[in-house]
């Protein structure tokens, strides 16, 4: 969604799409579960009452909606789309939604932030869900919000998994910011504060570990952002590309869960990227949306090194340079397929041991980290599921993340020029 921040553009796609057939045997397809959920009245939601402590739930889902910028209208829809299926005695699904003056007015034009428990209705342009909290002020762009609304959530509405979804511009790690404050998602125009790649760690370590952290956000499914947090979740769901305005359409990842609440965060996390690619695909629209295994990232690291090392000891410098051009990149040239890029490399070397570093390397890569990957557009079509920063211009910057400290990338990227 919701690209934002030096010179990116909002890709703005306001649409209705359909969702391919994704069968759970005990359940059925995805339009029979919707069609199920649509028939349902609305008092289908679970809503506990005041001192009546819900036991422990199979899933949570909690969505921190920063709306507080000129992705407002979309705000508003998505949590109507998570309406239309609604808290379930199994799932819970709690939002944090803020607004600020200047973008939208419909639905009170109220201001600041609120957490609910989202209820089904069948009213697709109010917010009817029981207000849970109504924060004044907040600042959506500060990491410190985002853990406490996790932690919040959890002690209110436990549950055996949980999913975390932050929505809102995204940037990845952008090279044309000189600063790592420049980078990384949930911008609060408000404050004009955001989370950076660094904080993200700090927010998963001061929540506890969660099953899945999806970013509906643009450019976030990059190595230097998962290797950031591999340690908070177990699955990581993220465009390699710039996301439509539209984003995630909720219902139709939200039904499957509901129906079919003893899915596993490795069912769940496929269903999310099925229904992402599935609507853009409907609409003819390219799009981009994978999931990863946070666990083997390490390994993934180390193997890297292993492969970049003898890259470099073969000298073989044009190869690689043609392969970094040729290489599927995404809004911003710097953001290449990491495994497209191997790949071309492979395929250009002469070298046996870079070939076959690099065939063990593309093995664990589609096998151990990439769990599921979709794309549609044939400008997409080496998307294939994580990318990585590869620039024509080096920055200091990079040196402060985690994955630069851990691996020889920028050693790489350095002698790549």
């Amino acid at each position: 969604m919701k690209t934002k921040l030096f010179g990116a553009v909002l890709c703005l796609a306001m649409v209705t799409g359909a969702f391919a057939a994704v069968t759970f045997d005990q359940k059925g397809s995805v339009p029979e579960i919707l069609s199920r959920i649509n028939s349902a009245g609305p008092d289908a939601g679970f809503i506990p009452l005041p001192g009546n402590p819900k036991a422990a739930a199979k899933w949570t889902v909690m969505v921190y909606v920063n709306a507080k910028n000129n992705l407002e209208s979309y705000g508003l829809k998505d949590v109507n789309e998570m309406e239309m299926v609604g808290s379930t005695p199994e799932v819970n699904i709690v939002a944090e939604l803020g607004r600020i003056g200047g973008y939208d007015a419909s639905d009170g034009d109220w201001k600041g932030s609120r957490r609910y428990l989202i209820q089904k209705d069948v009213n697709p342009s109010k917010i009817t869900s029981p207000v849970l909290l109504s924060i004044p002020k907040s600042d959506m762009g500060d990491w410190k919000n985002v853990a406490e609304f996790v932690k919040w959530t959890k002690a209110n509405y436990p549950a055996q998994r949980y999913a975390l979804v932050i929505w809102n511009h995204g940037s990845g790690w952008n090279k044309l910011a000189p600063l790592e404050s420049g980078r990384g998602i949930s911008y609060d125009d408000e404050s004009g504060h955001h989370i950076t790649t660094g904080q993200m760690k700090s927010l998963l370590a001061e929540t506890g570990k969660i099953e899945i952290l999806a970013m509906d956000a643009c450019l976030m499914q990059m190595m230097e952002v998962a290797y950031e947090v591999r340690e908070g979740a177990e699955y990581i769901v993220g465009s390699e590309e710039t996301e439509p305005g539209d984003g995630y359409t909720y219902n139709t990842w939200l039904a499957p869960l509901a129906a079919g609440s003893s899915m596993t965060q490795a069912e769940l996390s496929r269903v999310m990227v099925d229904s992402y690619t599935d609507h853009y695909q409907a609409i003819g629209q390219g799009a981009t949306q994978s999931a990863i295994r946070t666990e083997n990232l390490y390994k993934l690291g180390q193997l890297l090194n292993g492969w970049t090392t003898a890259v470099m000891a073969s000298g073989e410098t044009v190869n690689v340079k043609n392969a970094s051009a040729k290489a599927q990149a995404f809004y911003y040239a710097s953001n290449k397929d990491l495994k497209h890029f191997i790949k071309l490399v492979n395929d250009g070397s002469q070298n046996a041991e870079v070939k076959a570093k690099g065939a063990e390397l593309l093995s664990f890569l589609s096998d151990s980290v990439i769990y599921h990957n979709r794309a549609t557009g044939t400008k997409y079509a080496n998307a294939l599921g994580l990318a990585i920063y590869l620039p024509a211009s080096y920055t200091a910057a990079y040196d402060e993340l985690d994955w630069a400290k851990d691996s020889n990338w920028d050693d790489f990227s350095k002698w790549i020029k």
